[in-house]
């Protein structure tokens, strides 16, 4: 199965900020163009009940921050293997989380062991037994060569009306700036 429209999201450990401050640091992030995106715009969700938050739209992909963890959204193709799509995703999520880490300083830390992937396309990838199954090779590889053979937990997670998904727990903290690619 080829992913596509891969979703990370990262906890974070510590979030004693305004969320509203968030919208500063996009907007620096995109004059300064510091992202392998296009950065195109910022958009404020803060009023959306449980909403994304803050929003980075790029042409490539969109980041979302909602002080409690950031999540970067692919959505155009991406070439190459599965592991290859998994990587760029990931690390395009690290170091969003790492640049926030340094905007925001003590009041915000992301824990890079505490994670969830999910597919944001029903039609590729329903949230199935089956495409689990499918899957799970992939995501066990990826994870081993990233945090160790059996050093982290992977769960499927979710019903069959939400977006296929794991999430995954690294048997210690992981702090962003200690994962490279």
């Amino acid at each position: 199965m080829d992913l596509q429209h891969l979703n990370v999201r990262i906890f974070a450990t510590r979030h004693d900020i305004d969320l509203g401050e968030a919208i500063p640091v996009f907007q620096r992030w995109i004059q300064d163009s510091v992202c392998e995106e296009l950065l195109i715009d910022v958009a404020d969700y803060r009023h959306v009940p449980n909403g994304p938050g803050v929003l980075l739209a790029a042409h490539q992909a969109n980041y979302t921050f909602d002080g409690a963890s950031l999540t970067y959204h692919r959505k155009a193709v991406v070439e190459g293997t599965n592991q290859d799509k998994l990587l760029q995703a990931f690390f395009a999520a690290l170091e969003a989380c790492r640049r926030l880490e340094d905007d925001f300083g003590a009041g915000l830390q992301f824990n890079g062991g505490r994670c969830e992937v999910a597919v944001n396309d029903r039609l590729l990838a329903p949230n199935t037994v089956g495409t689990w199954q499918a899957l799970e090779p992939d995501f066990r590889n990826f994870f081993d060569n990233l945090f160790g053979h059996g050093a982290y937990q992977l769960e499927h997670r979710g019903g069959p009306r939400e977006l296929f998904r794991v999430s995954v727990e690294s048997d210690s903290l992981v702090t962003v700036s200690s994962v490279t690619p």
